[in-house]
């Protein structure tokens, strides 16, 4: 190959600085504009002396030749001889170019400055603030749940990095969220996974990190390459959390993650809510209640005046906050056995709707004796479970429901996917069938024989997109509901859906719980970065080992139609080894956003429960 020529160095020289942007172009425009000026004045010094003169010399001359090029207007006034008049016309049609070059590229300058703006690839500059990596419709109900958790607060800042457009984001959180009152929204476009981009977080001053999973094929592969990216990052590593689709990613996102990262089992949390609510109506209603931050919350805190006392002597303490269990070293209890002593270093689990709420009663409240039942619980016998329907997550359920279920129950599986005829040879409890069924099909649907079912469960078709997956449900829910009315069979109905803007549309289907999955993993994360130790709280109540919570006929605990208050409840179910956390009215089961659930009443407000209505406990199966 040839050496390059002195021409091609110098155009190569050349192309180089033209691509260095705005300020190599105005440079250029600047020399031009300096050399422009010093022909001219050299010209008008040598031509035509006598104008130069009488312009005050060299200093004058440049001023005049300045002037005609940065406003060449001025040539029209200018006098003196034909030389000197064409040489400032000459310089006025220079300045003509430069000038509009000049205009041209700072136009082009702050357009591409505006489009840099826009894109949202500035640094953020703030402090103890949230960082929300990818997007999901998860992204919704985070945010919503921080603004509601630091509405008290100022200065609170939500900062989101995704791989999509700045305006596209602000909007659809506009659309999604509404205002956010006093917490700022801050967002970025970039990849989570590439280090350049995380450094636009300022991580190294974040609160915390709430790693989302993205929509589409594989999620769990992104989250992992996140983990990795955010934990081979230089300087301070704050609180990661993530949620992983997929139970058998675990591992690996572990490893990925390090120790600062707390992660989600999507499938196995959404499973467990599912086999929960289909074995208790209302369970559903009452863990979302707990996840969001609207209603009451789960804090943890050290009371040195409760030491000595034994947990049941400690149910009744707080006037406006109800006592659930106890974490000890670093294990939590919830719903221990009554006599178990408070130690000092022991922080009380509790629930209330907020902090600043949670304060020692003046004296113990008086249950009142006359009103308490002593009943037995009634042991659960063999019970027939139906589940319709079939998505990737439907052999954890069935193993989560073997856990739960009595010796000799039967779960007959209705659906024509492909993959939900095999896998069931290792259960304890159950008996699986498997039949062929379109649940879309009214008379598919008959042709099962629903009345010999105790339970239905009815999933989500992973072969459909979530949308459509979510009105082939709502399609079942309403045909379930009417076989239901005309056949006059009662058996409950827990329905999965994907978009919590549904849960509206299948309230005329009365179900009896629907678990919007994707929102209880969103819940779960909003609350997992403001308080990471409240990880155990929720899994040790999503796990069939411990207590639970159950809603339970409330004429087991105290007399129908007397006027009772809490602390008289809270014994009652003290006195059968539970704890009590609320109640459930049965004529607003339908009534939105709490469907008749009460959690942490006043334990002096006197209330009334009837024949319909639970009592919402802690205890085990």
């Amino acid at each position: 190959m040839s050496r390059p020529t002195r021409q091609e160095r110098l155009r190569y020289w050349f192309d180089n600085t033209m691509s260095r942007g705005t300020v190599a172009l105005i440079g250029w425009l600047a020399a031009i504009s300096v050399g422009l000026i010093a022909l001219v004045a050299a010209l008008v010094l040598w031509l035509t002396p006598d104008d130069a003169a009488g312009n005050h010399g060299v200093a004058g001359v440049l001023w005049m030749t300045l002037m005609r090029t940065l406003s060449p207007g001025k040539v029209a006034s200018d006098s003196g001889s034909a030389p000197f008049i064409a040489l400032m016309f000459v310089a006025s049609l220079g300045g003509l170019f430069i000038v509009s070059a000049l205009v041209g590229v700072l136009a082009n300058g702050l357009k591409d400055k505006f489009e840099q703006l826009r894109k949202g690839r500035s640094r953020v500059i703030e402090n103890r603030h949230t960082v929300i990596l990818g997007w999901s419709d998860q992204v919704f109900t985070i945010v919503k749940e921080l603004v509601q958790a630091h509405a008290s607060q100022r200065g609170s800042v939500i900062a989101i990095l995704a791989d999509m457009d700045k305006i596209a984001m602000e909007d659809a959180l506009r659309t999604h969220v509404g205002g956010t009152g006093r917490t700022k929204v801050v967002c970025r476009t970039g990849r989570p996974v590439e280090p350049a981009d995380l450094d636009l977080m300022n991580l190294d001053s974040a609160r915390s990190v709430v790693v989302l999973s993205p929509q589409g094929d594989d999620p769990d592969a992104h989250v992992i390459k996140t983990l990795l990216a955010l934990d081979k990052r230089d300087g301070d590593h704050p609180p990661v959390v993530a949620a992983i689709a997929s139970t058998a990613n675990m591992a690996a996102a572990r490893l990925a993650g390090g120790p600062h990262v707390h992660l989600v089992d999507s499938d196995d949390t959404a499973s467990r809510l599912i086999v929960q609510s289909s074995r208790q109506s209302g369970t559903s209603v009452v863990c979302m209640d707990l996840l969001d931050f609207s209603g009451g919350e789960i804090y943890l805190r050290a009371d040195p005046d409760l030491a000595g006392l034994t947990y049941g002597q400690a149910l009744p303490a707080y006037q406006s906050a109800t006592v659930v269990g106890l974490r000890r070293r670093g294990r939590v209890m919830l719903n221990p056995p009554t006599d178990t002593a408070i130690e000092a270093g022991d922080e009380i689990i509790m629930i209330a709707q907020d902090d600043s709420m949670i304060h020692l009663a003046e004296g113990m409240p008086k249950a009142q004796e006359d009103a308490i039942v002593s009943a037995e619980p009634v042991p659960q016998g063999p019970v027939r479970t139906l589940v319709l329907n079939w998505n990737g997550r439907g052999h954890h359920i069935i193993r989560c429901l073997d856990g739960y279920a009595a010796p000799g129950s039967v779960l007959d599986i209705a659906s024509d996917h492909p993959d939900a005829a095999a896998g069931f040879d290792d259960l304890v409890n159950l008996r699986v069938n498997v039949k062929e069924c379109d649940t879309a099909d009214r008379y598919a649907l008959e042709a099962l024989g629903l009345g010999v079912y105790q339970h239905v469960i009815v999933l989500s078709d992973d072969r459909y997109s979530p949308a459509h997956a979510d009105t082939r449900t709502l399609m079942t829910l309403l045909q379930l509901r009417d076989i239901q009315t005309t056949l006059g069979e009662r058996y409950s109905i827990v329905s999965e859906m994907h978009d919590e803007n549904n849960r509206s549309l299948a309230e005329v289907t009365r179900a009896d719980d629907i678990v919007i999955s994707d929102t209880v993993i969103g819940l779960l994360l909003a609350q997992l970065t403001e308080n990471r130790h409240l990880a155990d709280v929720f899994g040790y109540l999503f796990d069939s080992k411990g207590s639970e919570i159950y809603p339970r006929p409330a004429g087991e605990y105290v007399r129908a139609g007397v006027p009772i208050s809490f602390a008289t409840v809270i014994e009652a179910a003290r006195r059968r080894g539970e704890t009590a956390i609320g109640y459930r009215l049965a004529d607003r089961i339908n009534e939105a956003p709490h469907f008749g659930v009460v959690l942490n009443p006043d334990k002096s407000r006197l209330f009334r429960l009837g024949p319909g209505d639970s009592v919402i406990v802690l205890a085990e199966h």
